[in-house]
């Protein structure tokens, strides 16, 4: 399935179940929200997008500690994870999902190479928040890793709300 698709999915699982997703985004810049807004009637059910592309916005949007951001680096899971339990928390919503990560062709390293990229995704059910986070490597140049990134935030959003749902 490609993004688009997936966003449709996504939009039903979301009206059904009367949810707002937030997401906050750095390396791909917004992509993710911008396909989400794609969709007719997508304010139904996306609250908010935060393009935090920087360290400094990381802290001041989205309340991630700037020692967190220091001691592991802005791509790693503890700041994905801050930066969606950040974006969750502060847009108020049930589900968020953040991406932070290497797009190239410079910025990498050894230890992160370009392509990686990680990810949060928070849900609140119940009153219970969980966060869950991965990280992955992508091929190809900074467009592909952008749009691989994007697809993959999407997708697992969308499994994580369809298990929670179940």
């Amino acid at each position: 399935m490609n993004a688009l698709d997936i966003a449709k999915e996504l939009a039903k699982l979301l009206v059904a179940q009367g949810w707002k997703v937030a997401l906050a985004e750095s390396c791909t810049g917004g992509l993710v929200c911008a396909t989400l807004t794609e969709l007719a009637g997508s304010s139904d059910w996306f609250e908010r997008g935060y393009i935090t592309y920087s360290n400094q916005a990381k802290t001041e949007c989205l309340g991630v500690p700037a020692e967190l951001i220091e001691s592991d680096g802005a791509v790693s899971e503890p700041v994905a994870k801050a930066m969606a339990e950040g974006a969750q928390r502060n847009a108020k919503v049930k589900a968020a999902a953040s991406i932070t990560g290497i797009a190239g062709p410079s910025g990498g390293s050894i230890e992160k190479p370009v392509g990686t990229v990680c990810f949060g995704w928070t849900i609140q059910s119940e009153g219970v928040v969980t966060t869950t986070c991965q990280t992955k490597q992508f091929k190809g140049d900074r467009q592909a890793v952008r749009q691989q990134a994007s697809t993959f935030a999407l997708a697992e959003l969308l499994a994580l709300l369809k298990a929670n749902n179940s």
